[in-house]
């Protein structure tokens, strides 16, 4: 009887290890879900950039304010009767090199 308890026991232990160990076990399951969560995360951040970035070419197909917000910062254009004016800031040190000094650009109307 006693070798009867064994020969079970040992049985349901070997019917368990498909269930946990094996190749649609709960290991792998849960590495799935991890696995699962971690590409939603992904997921959700790029379809956040994405959304970002629709908006900024329907604005661009949509008006012109924003098409020429954009030439004038990236592209450093000025409208006709306009005055460019660059203002380069002193460094806050003599050692620091001239390539680190901040710059400010600034469109002035000239209303002659």
């Amino acid at each position: 009887m006693r070798t009867l308890g064994i020969v079970l026991a040992f049985l349901l232990a070997l019917i368990q290890y498909p269930l946990w160990l094996g190749k649609g076990g709960w290991l792998r399951v849960w590495e799935l879900d991890r696995q699962l969560e971690a590409q939603q995360a992904l997921n959700a951040r790029i379809a956040s950039r994405n959304d970002a970035l629709e908006a900024e070419v329907a604005d661009l197909r949509a008006g012109k304010q924003a098409l020429e917000e954009r030439a004038r910062y990236d592209l450093g254009m000025v409208k006709p009767g306009e005055l460019f004016v660059q203002i380069n800031e002193a460094p806050a040190s003599r050692s620091a090199p001239v390539s680190e000094e901040p710059v400010r650009t600034v469109a002035v109307h000239d209303r002659r």
